[in-house]
């Protein structure tokens, strides 16, 4: 897997990663974050710019609503938050490979069902 350093690197769909959300305001998720991406890999690369979902391990929203829960790598619990959804320029914004890497695709589709459910922008 090429690292943040690497020119081949570039967040595809599905791919945990870590990024920068600094700065912050109001509710919203300080620091160094995992994001679960849903833009597509051609679009980051083209336009510099990620799409995706913060995830935490913020254990008030285990009765979130908005929150799909998930097991890490070593069995601790997170929680995507389909009601945040960000965009961030991710070379600025220091985004790197998380352990957990890329092939999420069953997280992500509930995630984007959650994520409809809430904002209805596949139904016009």
């Amino acid at each position: 897997m090429a690292t943040r350093k690497s020119p081949l690197w570039v967040p595809e769909r599905a791919e945990i990663i870590f990024i920068q959300y600094n700065p912050q305001v109001g509710k919203e998720m300080p620091d160094d974050h995992p994001m679960l991406v849903f833009s597509a890999k051609a679009f980051a690369d083209k336009t510099g710019i990620v799409v995706g979902f913060p995830m935490t391990h913020a254990a008030f929203n285990a009765d979130n609503p908005f929150a799909i829960t998930t097991t890490g790598e070593k069995n601790e619990v997170g929680y995507v938050l389909v009601h945040q959804p960000k965009s961030f320029d991710w070379r600025q914004r220091n985004a790197r490979p998380h352990p957990m890497g890329g092939g999420h695709t069953k997280l992500l589709e509930s995630a984007l069902k959650r994520f409809d459910s809430v904002f209805n922008v596949c139904n016009h």
